[in-house]
């Protein structure tokens, strides 16, 4: 008989975790009560241990160690499907969950840990008046009760709150540093090995951004710093005497791992005007590049000999090939001297044939700025209440350089959804499937803003309309191809668990615990297997049929990865679960006051050893 399953009311406990991943690399390591003990590591890793009396170069604040242990800690949150919000639930592989995106990155991590090609955010920028999320649990009951202009939500994920981060605060900078450190330390487990992150950011917390980008991510995956000119207007010019006018924003560009290619952007074919007995070629002149510093190679420095005609770099110069490409045009007869220059018959099988524009580190006022993104939003969907907007071009520019055409893009301050509606206009664009997950906390719009008077409550009911009217808009422009292009999304919402948690209420042993509901009785059974999905590595975004199988409604999840039987009035037998072992199912989740009887109780493993002996099998 299988085990009650009690892992589904929180998510794994990450701090135990990489304990055990560390001894697994290094088991000689492992104490009494199976803890890391440091002096037996730091003996194994003498030479690439530093002391702790050695003076180092390092980036701290007040709360940096509550900050550490936020990322660690476990969330008792799942997510709940909202079909009525949603747009194409059964068939869309997109995502858009509301709520505190520091309890929903601790769910992705089991669905999508190294999944996620690209990741771009627009973190708040610290400005002195916009919102940051502050955890409670890394904070006294001081602070917590004289924290300025903090928001109560429910949505927040019951561990956060929502705050104005005054500029007049002591921990002015290290209030937004303790908010984006864990964030950013659980958005990395997400990204696959080739993956890239862009975040956004202005001159009031650049510098620290940085810095917490190289500790996340390490120095040696910093790609570099995009400039977007942001701005062709000034502001404030009443002071303009005593400033300076902002007009580019920074987006810094880091990867998982140092090694990835960007793709680029195709300007044409590279054309080949000249034809003789081999073919088709274009004439390259073979030029020179300094020979000093670091560039200087010997291989690079040979005399180039044609028909008796010799040509030398000049002094301090070397040529722009090696010698044994030289060797190779020349074996081929593809070598020609004219005048002072050596010449290849450039051929098409020598080279790529596309004209390619590099991903330049500055993105101009052409591509949209701010002012321009504003208006195109309230052109799609009417007032909105948001000032600042980034362009759909922007993001979709940055999406064709880092994503190919089946990968996963996440932001997870995603504001007006500018990423989602960039990547349904990409896919429209190029024939992809990428796939988008939006994640954002459903923030209260004020009563007097522009947003209210529009009618909308929280910041993710405008998102969500603009990934409605964009998806629809792209689907009218792309008629013939509108069939595969996904314009829909599934709305999940961050919320307390489904389950119980029994050991915290009664003993197993107790006569309390027989009639323990761990099931809460508002939760559908489509609830309850978006927090089974949370438990697999199976996406949220899934195909999901519901069948009729011995009288009951199943669920089945990618086909047969996951089959689930979570009706509270299902009447599960012997013969049932033999339907469902004859499938062969990945995993198999099943309700425990859904047993018909004893008898089916007890048959349950017989049935699996018999059919699917490798099916895993949770009871909850």
């Amino acid at each position: 008989m299988p085990e009650i399953e009690k892992i589904a009311c929180s998510t794994p406990d990450f701090a135990k975790e990489n304990v055990a991943k560390l001894l697994a690399l290094f088991p000689e390591c492992a104490g009494e009560q199976n803890e890391v003990d440091f002096d037996k590591l730091r003996q194994t890793l003498s030479s690439s241990v530093i002391e702790g009396n050695v003076e180092r170069y390092e980036f701290t604040w007040p709360g940096k160690r509550a900050a550490k242990a936020a990322a660690s800690a476990a969330t008792t949150m799942t997510l709940r499907p909202c079909r009525e919000e949603s747009v194409n639930f059964d068939t869309t592989q997109n995502l858009y969950i509301e709520g505190d995106n520091l309890e929903v990155l601790k769910l992705l991590q089991t669905s999508y840990a190294n999944q996620v090609k690209m990741i771009y955010i627009d973190p708040p920028y610290n400005t002195g008046h916009d919102f940051v999320y502050r955890d409670r649990f890394s904070m006294t009951d001081k602070e917590l009760a004289t924290v300025g202009g903090a928001i109560s939500d429910e949505n927040c994920g019951g561990g956060g709150i929502l705050a104005i981060n005054d500029s007049a605060e002591a921990r002015y900078h290290s209030n937004w540093c303790s908010m984006m450190y864990p964030r950013l330390k659980l958005a990395r487990n997400l990204l696959r090995d080739d993956g890239v992150i862009f975040v956004s950011i202005d001159y009031n917390e650049n510098a620290r951004m940085r810095v917490l980008l190289d500790e996340v991510f390490g120095p040696a995956n910093f790609v570099g710093e995009i400039y977007w000119e942001s701005k062709t207007k000034s502001q404030n010019t009443k002071g303009s005497f005593n400033k300076l006018q902002p007009k580019c924003e920074m987006i810094y560009v880091y990867t998982r791992k140092t090694k990835r290619r960007f793709n680029l952007v195709g300007l044409g074919l590279k054309e080949y005007p000249l034809e003789d007995e081999n073919g088709v070629y274009r004439e390259y002149v073979i030029e020179q590049m300094n020979a000093n510093d670091t560039r200087g190679r010997d291989t690079m420095i040979f005399p180039i000999t044609v028909g008796g005609n010799t040509i030398t770099p000049d002094a301090g110069k070397q040529w722009k090939i090696g010698v044994d490409t030289y060797e190779m045009y020349k074996k081929q007869g593809d070598l020609l001297i004219r005048g002072q220059k050596a010449i290849v018959k450039m051929r098409p099988e020598y080279e790529r044939t596309e004209k390619t524009e590099p991903f330049w580190g500055f993105f101009d006022k052409k591509i949209g700025t701010a002012e321009s993104a504003k208006k195109d939003l309230t052109e799609l969907i009417g007032p909105h209440g948001f000032d600042t907007v980034k362009p759909t071009n922007l993001i979709k520019r940055l999406a064709l350089h880092a994503t190919d055409t089946d990968d996963i893009v996440l932001d997870f301050f995603s504001g007006s959804s500018t990423t989602a509606h960039a990547v349904m206009q990409l896919n429209a664009e190029d024939g992809g499937n990428r796939k988008f997950i939006m994640v954002q906390l459903p923030e209260s719009c004020p009563a007097d803003s522009e947003a209210a008077k529009a009618g909308y409550k929280n910041i993710c009911e405008i998102g969500k309309r603009r990934i409605r009217h964009a998806g629809k808009k792209i689907a009218e422009e792309n008629a013939t191809n509108a069939p595969n292009i996904d314009v829909g999304f599934r709305v999940l919402k961050l919320s307390s668990s489904s389950l119980r948690d029994t050991s915290a209420t009664v003993s197993e042993t107790s006569q309390e615990f027989e009639n323990f509901e761990r099931i809460r009785s508002d939760r559908s059974p489509e609830d309850l297997l978006f927090q089974m999905l949370l438990e697999t590595r199976i996406p949220l975004s899934d195909s999901i049929e519901t069948k009729a199988v011995g009288g009951n409604n199943v669920f089945f999840v990618s086909g047969n990865a996951l089959v689930a039987c979570l009706d509270p009035a299902a009447k599960m037998t012997t013969d049932f679960f033999i339907e469902i072992a004859k499938q062969k199912p990945g995993i198999a989740f099943f309700r425990d006051d859904a047993f018909a009887d004893d008898s089916a109780r007890t048959n349950l493993q017989q049935a699996f050893d018999q059919f699917s002996p490798t099916t895993s099998i949770k009871v909850i």
